[in-house]
């Protein structure tokens, strides 16, 4: 019996795959895409599985479905699934979701150049230009982002002390800076990178505890984010971030760029309306700026945020079907570790 039957749009952003999935979705419970993730999660997540790990996917695929709006302002919503999980926000598969929507007709905006997008973080604006029957740019107005700890230490067994610091950004993100126990992500090859980060992110989830005041289900340290020098031309600084069990982002990471825009406006490094141009490991570059200062309310009182935007681009290179058959024994896909 055939599980499912899913046509894709496959595109890259700045470098890391962005699948969209343009049929096969599931009907999904809830009146927000929090809540509908959250079904997802309980209900659907051999989708995710079947389409983003191996042999239909590899460890850096990452993809999305496009559902109608929640919201009555809203042009669509978004649906973001990768190898590491259902994510409340992507940054670079909103920016290859956008784009390939347009491109292939998928998204209908209301106001041309514009779109608001529900997505599980919340809602987020769009500003996008094109050329032709391309869209040359997406940028996107994210979630309120925040420093939620700085300057923890944490013992990582191999290695040694660590300060790092913890910033949301629409996933929360372990941020380590050079210093005696990291040189720079430089210094490090990737499966320096790749060998370490499980274990950092493994202790500071058992140490520290990451759960956005406004929405619960948005909980936990999924990424890490290690810095270093730059090396492509009008960077203002350079990173690796990793996520799943074996990715390093291609992409300067949409949210990672939020989450680090955020830590570094709380420690006084960035100021409003500050533009930040942010590097990934393969030198792909995305445009930030910290747009609006903002209150988020929790328990303990309320916390200062930032309102990020992220500019970059896409490209949409292939189209699929992928069927996932319960006869084949892999059909839930599996990761080599």
């Amino acid at each position: 019996m055939i599980k499912g039957t899913f046509f894709c749009i496959d595109a890259h952003t700045c470098g890391n795959p962005v699948r969209l999935v343009t049929s096969g979705h599931p009907n999904l419970k809830g009146n927000t895409m929090s809540e509908k993730r959250q079904d997802f999660l309980q209900n659907y997540d051999w989708i995710r599985q079947g389409l983003m790990f191996e042999p239909r996917g590899h460890d850096m695929m990452s993809g999305a479905f496009l559902y109608p709006p929640c919201s009555p302002s809203a042009d669509a919503a978004i649906l973001f699934i990768e190898t590491s999980g259902c994510l409340p926000m992507c940054g670079h598969g909103t920016i290859g979701t956008v784009t390939a929507g347009l491109e292939k007709g998928l998204i209908k905006p209301k106001t041309a150049g514009k779109l608001v997008l529900d997505v599980p973080a919340g809602q987020i604006n769009i500003d996008y230009q094109t050329q032709g029957d391309k869209v040359t740019a997406v940028r996107l107005y994210n979630v309120a982002s925040y420093l939620a700890h700085q300057d923890v230490t944490l013992d990582i067994p191999g290695l040694g002390k660590l300060k790092v610091d913890v910033s949301y950004g629409g996933n929360f993100y372990v941020i380590v800076e050079p210093q005696e126990h990291f040189p720079g992500i430089e210094q490090w090859s990737a499966d320096d990178i790749l060998r370490w980060s499980p274990i950092v992110r493994k202790v500071a989830a058992e140490s520290l505890q990451c759960i956005h005041p406004e929405d619960e289900t948005v909980c936990g340290v999924s990424h890490v984010l290690w810095t270093g020098k730059t090396q492509t031309d009008g960077s203002d600084a350079a990173n690796a971030v990793f996520y799943g069990d074996k990715a390093i982002d291609r992409s300067p990471c949409g949210t990672g760029t939020s989450a680090r825009m955020a830590q570094l406006f709380a420690k006084g490094q960035l100021k409003l309306g500050d533009k930040f141009v942010h590097e990934s490991y393969i030198g792909s570059q995305f445009i930030g700026k910290i747009e609006a200062v903002v209150e988020l309310q929790s328990a303990h009182g309320p916390i200062t945020a930032i309102k990020p935007s992220i500019e970059g681009w896409a490209h949409v290179f292939g189209s699929n079907c992928i069927t996932i058959d319960d006869q084949d024994p892999y059909a839930m896909g599996f990761v080599v570790t």
